[in-house]
């Protein structure tokens, strides 16, 4: 068994995907009309297009903005990307305007930070040691 998709819930799919493609410098995938002004879209890493993919999941669920306000309030990301750097990352999305909630923070051998995705999501980004991204 393997993660083959996961997604986040966005306000607005084409701000979604504008940000998570020229901001963050992911591609797109699959854009599919669902009914309505919905669709499946969904976002992958150029490092591995085949890899999981990020659906930009529709935020209309009535459970979702309590949830997401509930997790923003307390500062809880929703989704968390590996990043090679997590400081020269940070420079670069603040360099483009993206606003983050926690500056990047060591805790032992792990770095992370957090940024607002414009459409509803705290992100975080964070770097890993060798050990805990090597499968065992």
């Amino acid at each position: 068994m393997k993660i083959h998709l996961t997604s986040v819930f966005v306000d607005d799919q084409a701000k979604a995907l504008r940000f998570y493609t020229e901001v963050l410098g992911f591609v797109k995938k699959y854009d599919v009309p669902v009914g309505g002004t919905d669709r499946w879209l969904t976002v992958v890493s150029p490092e591995e297009p085949g890899g999981t993919e990020l659906l930009l999941e529709p935020a209309g669920h009535p459970a979702v903005k309590p949830y997401r306000d509930a997790l923003a309030a307390d500062g809880i990301p929703l989704a968390q990307f590996a990043v090679t750097d997590v400081r020269a990352e940070y420079e670069r999305l603040t360099g483009l305007g993206v606003r983050f909630t926690q500056e990047p923070l060591e805790m032992g051998p792990v770095t992370t930070a957090v940024f607002d995705d414009t459409c509803g999501n705290l992100i975080q980004i964070a770097t890993q040691p060798e050990e805990m991204s090597s499968p065992s």
